[in-house]
């Protein structure tokens, strides 16, 4: 198979969950559609090295560097002169959009923890590889991290998990 079509099937498969993933991060579609799309940039700049076995965790990789280096002021936020108008929640949003908020009170690197542990469904030992940290700063910040959404929350969102 070329490297061309492997690499299209790669982000059919892929792109939603990694769009997840980034709105997660970033709670902000937009932004969301931004980071995945120069993920994938820089997945396509190096698709014919990267080992196919580990391009979910070098995809990962990317995604959240580019989050964490957009958090610590590498891109700016556009100022615009009028507030965008806002579309109504559909019914049965509430919870999400409160997690959302919640979630966005989080540093972005204990942020980060919490939507690789619980929403990616990643082990302690996978993000912290993935992080560069301990594992024991992942069980801290992730359980500081939840702690910190219950209490947002008032329990209702997160008892279920």
């Amino acid at each position: 198979m070329d490297a061309e079509r492997e690499f299209a099937e790669y982000f059919a498969a892929r792109g939603q969950a990694m769009r997840r993933m980034a709105y997660a991060l970033c709670g902000d579609w937009h932004t969301a559609e931004d980071l995945v799309q120069s993920t994938f940039v820089r997945l396509y700049r190096h698709w014919r090295t990267i080992r196919r076995p580990t391009v979910d965790a070098y995809a990962r990789r990317t995604l959240l560097n580019l989050f964490l280096s957009r958090r610590r002021g590498a891109w700016r936020e556009q100022v615009v002169p009028e507030v965008p108008e806002r579309v109504a929640a559909a019914p049965g949003t509430e919870d999400r959009i409160d997690l959302a908020r919640a979630l966005a009170l989080l540093s972005p690197r204990q942020r980060a923890m919490v939507v690789l542990r619980y929403l990616e469904d990643q082990s302690v030992a996978e993000v912290a590889e993935l992080l560069g940290v301990a594992e024991g700063t992942v069980k801290s910040q992730t359980a500081r991290g939840v702690q910190a959404l219950r209490t947002a929350l008032g329990d209702r969102v997160l008892s279920g998990r």
